[in-house]
């Protein structure tokens, strides 16, 4: 660890988070002398912070005082974690209808935030501090298996408006300070990802962070135009809100000549799980409760595959439990060679996002198209299906609130990111049919990219 990084990591971020009253640092430790506790250990933590945050809630949160006297739950009567199936499980419609019953009555540091829609069902939900201060000490905790560290050089190749719009100067600051630069991926034009390769060679960073379909296509790129990007001494590529395939994980492995840290969570469910060195993903249990549900919502023993199904213990100001992530999972019984007792969530088949192509052959991420959506009010769920480079679909299903207007603010948004000449059909339907196999894909693209 080189003497900056020290230092941002021992004093300026730390200072950082204490501004912003956050516990992170106090917690990213206990999280270190946790993670090696045995699974029965883990087991009891986990029923001990259960039981504090039911007890809690019943107490200051509106909804669940409500909902514990209709159940006759009393929480102080928990004695295993199997006691939280007698809850109902949540979902986004229920935290819609219920947002501000949600709220603790005395919530410490409350803020506004988003999903990013890459589900189709943008939702607004709140997180306070003690919430923000348990998912940055998982991240760091995380962050430091692989031999890095706050301070350490970082690109984040990343494309979420939320990020981007929000470098103000304090933030910018920040960033200079913890030497995390930011480059933008929504657009994927030769251009733009040569311009990408060049920041990533002149800040030479010690760690990447970003979409594992940016860096796998950023590295497709470096070695078809014969780019070398194997000499920067990059010792890890963390990659995020999408699922991670095999291809990918080769690729980024081969160019950036640096393992692949896979990494899951959102905004709403939490810092859910990360990958270690010896390759499982390992489970925030001192945090994150995971079930592994059905269609009928009955939980799985391990080994089988269902819905993931997550209560974050550190969100007594706006709870999430049982929360539906609407991923598909599957739990492992196994341990870990690396010696963590963190439970083992074996495979993650959810969270996929295409790259979509315009006229002029700029690959898009489909991000780009999603936030168009999401940002509009009344729209309960779409799927944008790009049938060729000269025509995309995009379906809709709306509500009261939706305004008819939008039509044409969805097509000329569109045309924007696709090419003026792209016919863009607006289609009005009463549900969005699945796959197949029975998934969601809300962004599809017929189009290969060359």
């Amino acid at each position: 660890m080189s003497l900056y990084t020290k230092l941002v990591a021992n004093i300026i971020f730390p200072l950082h988070e204490y501004l912003k009253k956050h516990d992170t640092v106090r917690i990213r430790k206990d999280l270190e002398k946790t993670q090696w506790l045995s699974a029965q250990d883990l087991n009891a933590l986990q029923l001990d912070s259960l039981k504090t945050l039911l007890i809690d809630i019943e107490q200051h949160v509106p909804y669940y005082q409500q909902l514990f006297k209709q159940l006759k739950f009393n929480p102080k009567n928990i004695t295993s974690l199997a006691d939280l199936q007698q809850l109902p499980l949540t979902g986004k419609p229920l935290i819609r209808e219920q947002s501000e019953q949600l709220k603790a009555d005395n919530a410490v540091g409350l803020a506004k935030f988003n999903t990013g829609g890459s589900s189709g069902e943008p939702l607004i939900f709140y997180i306070g501090n003690k919430r923000v201060s348990h998912d940055v000490a998982a991240k760091w905790r995380a962050t430091r298996w692989w031999g890095v560290d706050i301070g350490d050089p970082e690109a984040v190749i990343w494309g979420s408006p939320i990020e981007l719009s929000g470098q103000d100067r304090v933030k910018l600051l920040r960033d200079k300070l913890l030497r995390t630069h930011l480059i933008p991926a929504f657009e994927m034009s030769p251009a733009k990802i040569d311009g990408f390769i060049q920041q990533i060679k002149m800040l030479q960073p010690k760690m990447l962070f970003g979409y594992p379909s940016a860096l796998a296509h950023i590295a497709a790129h470096a070695e078809k135009t014969g780019q070398v990007l194997d000499d920067l001494g990059i010792k890890v590529a963390f990659v995020t809100s999408e699922r991670l395939y095999d291809h990918q994980r080769a690729k980024i492995e081969q160019i950036f000549a640096c393992p692949v840290a896979n990494g899951y969570g959102g905004r709403d469910a939490g810092f859910i799980a990360h990958q270690c060195p010896e390759g499982n993903m390992h489970i925030t249990a001192e945090d994150i409760i995971v079930e592994i549900i059905d269609n009928n919502g009955n939980v799985l023993p391990d080994n089988q595959a269902g819905e993931i199904v997550v209560t974050h213990l550190a969100t007594r100001d706006f709870p999430f439990i049982r929360y539906r992530t609407g991923d598909v999972g599957i739990l492992s019984e196994e341990t870990c060679h690396c010696g963590r007792g963190l439970p083992l969530l074996k495979e993650i088949q959810g969270r996929t996002t295409d790259f979509i192509v315009a006229q002029d052959g700029t690959v898009l991420h489909g991000l780009a198209l999603i936030y168009v959506l999401r940002d509009l009010d009344g729209i309960e769920s779409f799927k944008i299906t790009q049938h060729n480079i000269d025509e995309t679909t995009v379906q809709i299903v709306k509500n009261q609130q939706y305004n008819p207007e939008n039509t044409a603010k969805i097509q000329s948004e569109f045309k924007q990111r696709l090419g003026q000449d792209v016919q863009i059909d607006v289609e009005y339907v009463s549900a969005i049919a699945k796959e197949k196999s029975g998934k969601f894909r809300y962004v599809i693209s017929h189009v290969a990219i060359q």
